[in-house]
């Protein structure tokens, strides 16, 4: 029996993410430390006009991330496994100890100037929920080419999954799902066509700025959402880090992989409930809770007592 954290990636933002985080010495410090790497007020990140920067989106769930992993870390110990979401492996590699959370935020920086600059318009990413992977993707090949590039992005759930390409590419596949039977496509609040190869060549230059940094092994089991593996070689897990804007999202499986490790309560970092939801089937019914709206005081409760139960 353990416990779990997960940490949203890019789509989850909410203006007044930073501002909503506990008064807790704990959040006080990582906005301080974040403020120091920075050179800036990190606070500045979560306003509306803010949050339509990828690279204040990306640094912001960052700092969020850590905060509150760091808050529950003092009121009820750390948690036994981590998993991230695209951006969210960084949260999740600094709080298992893989990756000092000053070097992530520079990472995080650089990493959401790579994406924005490649792509500053006519791209992002879709969610389609009502297909399974084989017909989005028989749809997908029927609308890619290299004028309208479009790629099965992310497979959240067994029938939801995330598209990424061109804005054209996805409009396209968007009817054609609908068309075939979804219940529903969403566009993304994400300006940049993640994890797929329109993103290989700044995955490069990501790798190529992680080969400057150390990391360690991780004194916590780190979930890789690319591979859905279990990684604790450092030098696998900055690779994943790197990587894994350009690769592919296993979100389904590593939420699998995580309950069959033995996790049985899985604790969401703000903000949103996303991955909450989609951990609730495969979880189910060990508890997946968002912490956005959820007591601070409940959620230690909910942690000790699966510590107890053990």
């Amino acid at each position: 029996m353990s416990i779990l954290f997960t940490f949203p990636g890019q789509g989850a933002q909410q203006p007044g993410m930073l501002h909503a985080l506990p008064d807790h010495a704990a959040v006080r410090a990582t906005l301080d430390e974040a403020g120091a790497a920075l050179k800036c007020d990190p606070l500045t990140l979560d306003s509306s006009a803010a949050l339509q920067s990828t690279v204040a989106v990306q640094l912001a769930l960052l700092v969020a991330g850590v905060a509150m992993a760091r808050v529950l870390s003092a009121e009820a110990g750390e948690p036994d496994a981590v998993a991230g979401l695209s951006i969210g492996a960084y949260p999740a590699a600094v709080i298992a100890g893989a990756l000092d959370f000053a070097d992530a935020v520079r990472l995080v920086a650089l990493r959401g100037h790579l994406m924005e600059n490649a792509y500053p318009s006519g791209f992002g990413m879709a969610a389609i929920t009502g297909l399974d992977a084989h017909r989005l993707q028989t749809l997908i090949d029927s609308v890619h080419s290299a004028a309208t590039p479009v790629y099965l992005a992310n497979l959240n759930a067994e029938s939801q999954m995330v598209i990424s390409g061109s804005a054209d590419a996805m409009r396209d596949v968007m009817a054609r799902a609908l068309a075939a039977g979804a219940r529903k496509t969403t566009r993304l609040a994400v300006s940049v066509p993640s994890h797929c190869a329109l993103l290989d060549i700044p995955a490069q230059s990501m790798r190529e700025a992680m080969a400057s940094v150390t990391l360690r092994r991780p004194r916590l089991s780190y979930l890789s959402a690319s591979l859905a593996r279990a990684l604790f070689d450092p030098e696998k897990i900055a690779a994943d880090l790197a990587g894994n804007m350009a690769c592919q999202v296993h979100w389904h499986d590593t939420a699998r992989l995580a309950y069959e490790r033995g996790a049985r309560l899985a604790l969401e970092m703000p903000p949103g409930n996303v991955l909450s939801n989609l951990l609730r089937p495969v979880f189910c019914p060990a508890p997946a809770i968002a912490c956005s709206g959820t007591r601070l005081d409940t959620l230690s409760i909910l942690m000790q007592r699966e510590r107890d139960a053990r």
